[in-house]
């Protein structure tokens, strides 16, 4: 049974109707007129109103809080210029206005007139001047440095998205907000000009009030001039100031809410919090009051109170600030110990990072955004590259500084074993001589990492003549990246545990559920689909199709278990895919491999619980070797890419026994490229 909704409820469930009645009331006052009562209880509400929004702005924790304050300020601006026009036409035609404008005429500024004006020009200045200005210029260069500082922080988003730091749904909420506080400062740029013009406006409309009460009071009610002058001019000075006093509330509320930076407490909080934070800065006031007190001519009294006010807030900050510092102490001390206590204290040390970077000291600017590094952007990119091309997600990769390191160099760890170093000069390029370049350049002969070619560590000053040579030139860090990216390629199977393969499956779950559900785990377990998903990586094929690896997974795991010829056949669905990776303007360069080897091959494979093997006699294998290493070149030396294509029953076998003599070896069986690819083969693999 359900509740009945509350009047409130139902409030806001039609708070659109409210919202439209009311603009169209506003409109309504300035075409009908108002009676006293009624003008009063809107002018009542006008300043209690504006009240409430600086108290709402105050209450604020960040500006997107009160995103609807602009709309409102248009709003609350047309409802008071509503009420200057329905005060102006009682004041005007009845020469009576209500009693609250009465009373702000009489009470407030105590039947003056010439007070009442001089209070009202104050209050003017102080809105138009001070506060008005300052808000619309802070709004103004808020909405653009908010416009400027979109891309970064999407990029920013876009980074912590891909280092896992974010979930889809966070980032998208982010980005969100990004809009709305561009919408926001946007609209508040041009809302503060409603404020603007409502002050120009207010100061019109009393002049109006004033000369147009004068010269109804003299030629149409007989008043002499004194009694003109002071019945209109203090219900125009009443009405003005009742209006403006609402005025100057909302102009606070607006330079609040535009200079407000978003924190995690309110305007109240954060004021008491950063003011009252250093006692030193009350010390130093109290004792500057207290000399002004003993001069002589000085009210000594004010001062002297003041003083001892402000020693007494020091004091109380100094023992409160203590207190916190030795109940830090205490408190960390009690952490220390029972750190020591715990007998699973060790556990932390058990970790293994999957990947490490260490570097000498020499090379943190790299690592220091402050000083120009970028490297960690860097590997943020690397990690988006690689799930791109490889459609593996790279875990975190932790940078440390080693001072056991040589200053420049850096090692790179897979698990916390070191797998590839390197040295690096920050102040200088990497030169590497593509072949077409024959001038000889001054600097330091070294290695470059990633792919072991003689290179030169250049000068600045030497780069442009170096690029102009013929050279690629490239600073150190791309060295590093591209070193780190080709260890990440190199290493991808090993990167690749059951725990992430069922990130894997849990991402593509929500668009494949049928196919998942069927593979996992009542075909194959979850350590069978990594055993593929790692076969594939091991050969360099991306896994970002995981559709269609785990359809073909489906078809086939209820033929055979065994994750080799599993691997096989999912090769073959990803024909397309291996063909636009090797094959050139439709056509691959390679080698083949003589027909005999292949039935040598086919006939010396020998299978076990554990997988299958080749056994080939130790001279065949040499010779084997001998040949494929002389066969090679004919593709290296033209540029092309290392590739043996076979025919399909022999291709697993054939990588096995070249993986350990060729790793960078790619082969192809005739089953994994596009029936319209051209071979051309420049050799054939024998023995």
């Amino acid at each position: 049974m359900s509740t009945p909704a509350s009047p409130f409820q139902k409030i806001t469930k039609h708070s659109d109707i409210f919202i439209a009645l009311a603009v169209i009331t506003i409109v309504i006052m300035m075409i009908i007129p108002l009676p006293p009562f009624l003008l009063d209880l809107f002018l009542s509400f006008n300043i209690t109103f504006a009240l409430i929004i600086v108290m709402v702005t105050i209450y604020n924790v960040e500006p997107l809080q009160f995103s609807v304050f602009p709309s409102l300020l248009l709003v609350t601006t047309l409802f008071r210029l509503s009420l200057n026009v329905s005060s102006t036409r009682l004041i005007l035609l009845n020469g009576y206005a209500g009693d609250v404008i009465l009373a702000f005429g009489n009470f407030v500024v105590g039947g003056n007139p010439i007070v009442g004006f001089i209070v009202f020009v104050i209050l003017i200045i102080i809105q138009f001047l001070v506060i008005t200005r300052g808000a619309e210029r802070v709004a103004e260069v808020a909405a653009r440095f908010t416009l400027d500082a979109m891309p970064g922080k999407q990029m920013s988003i876009d980074a912590d998205l891909n280092a896992g730091l974010l979930s889809d749904a966070e980032a998208r909420q982010r980005r969100r907000n990004i809009q709305r506080e561009a919408d926001f400062y946007g609209a508040m740029d041009g809302a503060s000009k409603f404020v603007k013009g409502d002050a120009i406006a207010a100061i019109i409309i009393i002049i109006v009030n004033i000369v147009g009460g004068f010269v109804i009071g003299m030629v149409q009610r007989n008043m002499d001039v004194t009694q003109a002058l002071q019945n209109y001019t203090l219900l125009t000075v009443g009405e003005g100031l009742v209006n403006q006093i609402p005025a100057l509330l909302i102009s606070t509320a607006t330079g609040i809410i535009v200079t407000r930076a978003a924190s995690e407490s309110n305007l109240g909080e954060d004021i008491v919090g950063q003011l009252l934070t250093n006692p030193r800065i009350f010390f130093i006031a109290s004792g500057v009051l207290a000399f002004l007190a003993i001069i002589p001519g000085l009210p000594g009294v004010p001062f002297g109170f003041l003083s001892l006010a402000s020693g007494g807030i020091a004091y109380v900050l100094h023992k409160v600030g203590q207190s916190k510092a030795q109940a830090e102490i205490i408190q960390q001390e009690e952490k220390e110990n029972d750190d020591v206590r715990k007998p699973e204290n060790v556990v932390s040390l058990l970790q293994v990072d999957p990947m490490e970077l260490e570097i000498g000291y020499s090379l943190i600017p790299m690592v220091d955004a402050s000083r120009g590094g970028d490297l960690l952007d860097r590997i943020v990119m690397i990690r988006r590259q690689c799930a791109l091309d490889m459609g593996l997600v790279v875990p975190t990769i932790r940078i440390r500084d080693n001072i056991q390191l040589k200053p420049n160099a850096y090692v790179i760890k897979l698990k916390g074993i070191e797998i590839a170093k390197g040295e690096l000069l920050l102040d200088h390029y990497l030169a590497m001589n593509p072949g077409n370049a024959f001038e000889k350049l001054p600097g330091i002969e070294t290695v470059e990492p990633a792919f072991g070619l003689p290179a030169l560590w250049i000068q600045d000053s030497n780069r442009e003549k170096a690029e102009l040579a013929g050279y690629t030139v490239v600073d150190p860090v791309s060295v590093l990246a591209t070193h780190l990216t080709e260890i990440i390629k190199a290493h991808a199977a090993e990167l690749l545990g059951r725990q992430e393969v069922q990130t894997l499956v849990d991402a593509i779950k929500p668009n494949y559920p049928v196919v998942v559900d069927e593979l996992v785990p009542n075909l194959l377990s979850l350590g069978d689909v990594q055993k593929v998903l790692a076969n594939l990586l091991r050969e360099r094929i991306s896994i970002r199709n995981m559709a269609t690896i785990l359809e073909t997974l489906a078809d086939y795991a209820s033929i055979t278990k065994d994750t080799e010829i599993l691997t096989e056949y999912v090769r073959h669905a990803l024909a397309r895919q291996i063909t636009k990776q090797y094959v050139y303007n439709n056509v691959i360069t390679c080698l083949t491999v003589d027909p005999k080897l292949e039935n040598l091959l086919a006939s010396s494979v020998q299978r076990s619980e554990h997988g299958s093997h080749v056994n080939l006699e130790p001279n065949k294998m040499q010779a084997l070797v001998a040949n494929l290493t002389k066969e090679l070149p004919k593709l290296t030396d033209m540029g092309y890419q290392p590739i043996v294509l076979t025919s399909p029953a022999v291709r697993l076998y054939f990588r096995k026994l070249t993986d350990r003599v060729a790793p960078n070896l790619s082969v192809l069986s005739y089953a994994e490229l596009d029936s319209k690819v051209e071979v051309q083969a420049l050799g054939m693999v024998t023995i």
